[in-house]
């Protein structure tokens, strides 16, 4: 946020295009955060769990709300810690991992579709609705990334907001 950006690509598009836009490059940074509890932790609990799905998701979807010019709110970002939540489960080789994620993600999501998602955040409600799909199915049920039933959930929830 004080200094030019090291020699990085990334970061550097990172400073060109996101920092002007509103968020700072430390609340950007503390998304690592959240990946790295996941490093260090031995066995994930459940608070690493919740700090993860905070750090991550609930930060990643309400710097995401700002950038497409609205406050994020607690819906939000509870959308967003479901939806890092339920990646987590599927890119988990660990069943007992990947079915506490998917536990903790039903709890994030439940009451998030009972109203229209505004237009300017269509965009994360579509992952929302994703992950909501996802834990309602469970890991035993994951579709693929691509598969059509998976496309028609994010095309409707574009056009209606639900």
């Amino acid at each position: 946020d004080r200094t030019a950006p090291p020699a990085e690509p990334l970061l550097q598009a990172v400073a060109d295009t996101l920092l002007p836009a509103g968020p700072s490059g430390a609340t950007l940074a503390a998304m690592t955060e959240g990946w790295e509890i996941l490093l260090t932790a031995e066995a994930v609990r459940e608070e690493d769990l919740a700090a993860y799905a905070r750090q991550r998701g609930g930060l990643l979807f309400r710097c995401s709300a700002s950038l497409l010019g609205r406050s994020s709110g607690a819906e939000v970002e509870r959308a967003g810690e479901a939806w890092a939540l339920v990646d987590l489960a599927r890119r988990s080789g660990a069943a007992e991992e990947a079915e506490q994620a998917i536990d903790a993600a039903r709890l994030r999501i439940a009451g998030l579709f009972g109203r229209r998602w505004p237009a300017a955040l269509r965009p994360l409600g579509m992952l929302a609705a994703l992950a909501k799909r996802d834990a309602d199915r469970g890991v035993a049920r994951f579709e693929r990334q691509g598969a059509p039933a998976r496309m028609l959930v994010m095309a409707r929830h574009r056009l209606t907001g639900q």
